[in-house]
């Protein structure tokens, strides 16, 4: 799978999926549980770069001390909003505002969709932000739920 960055704008970022095949029913319906257990686990905020105790200890993890102050202390970083996840031919999109998660939710969401595109879905590439020419975002690129009066 290639992955491609475009302009990123956290607050209004549309990723895009091209896949090898037209996707059937199930293949929709995976990549759409894919999209969304990511913001859910980015809405309650999973992606906080900030608080990586776990991580920073190494391999040896056993008997580590897990400091709860310190999760506390953390600033929030949590994904705000998503939109529904669209197909047309070969092609997948979702709009999502990432709030303020940090990048790590992007390293996830690709090692996620690399081991993806390996065992269920062959993905050919992945886009993240920008617009793709062989389909436009309507409008400002805001998604379709999004009420341009307010």
């Amino acid at each position: 799978m290639q992955v491609q960055f475009r302009e990123c704008d956290f607050f209004n970022l549309w990723i895009w999926l091209e896949l090898s095949t037209v996707p059937s029913p199930i293949e929709c319906q995976y990549i759409e549980e894919v999209f969304n257990s990511w913001f859910f686990m980015g809405k309650l905020g999973g992606f906080n770069a900030e608080n990586l105790q776990v991580q920073e200890t190494g391999l040896d993890i056993s008997y580590l001390d897990y400091e709860a102050e310190t999760a506390d202390e953390a600033l929030m970083s949590v994904m705000h909003n998503m939109g529904e996840v669209q197909f047309q031919g070969v092609w997948a999109r979702c709009w999502f505002d990432l709030g303020t998660t940090d990048a790590i939710a992007l390293d996830v969401l690709i090692n996620t969709l690399q081991q993806f595109s390996k065992d269920y879905v062959h993905l050919e590439r992945l886009i993240i932000g920008g617009e793709n020419e062989d389909w436009p975002i309507p409008g400002s690129g805001q998604p379709a739920f999004f009420d341009e009066d307010m």
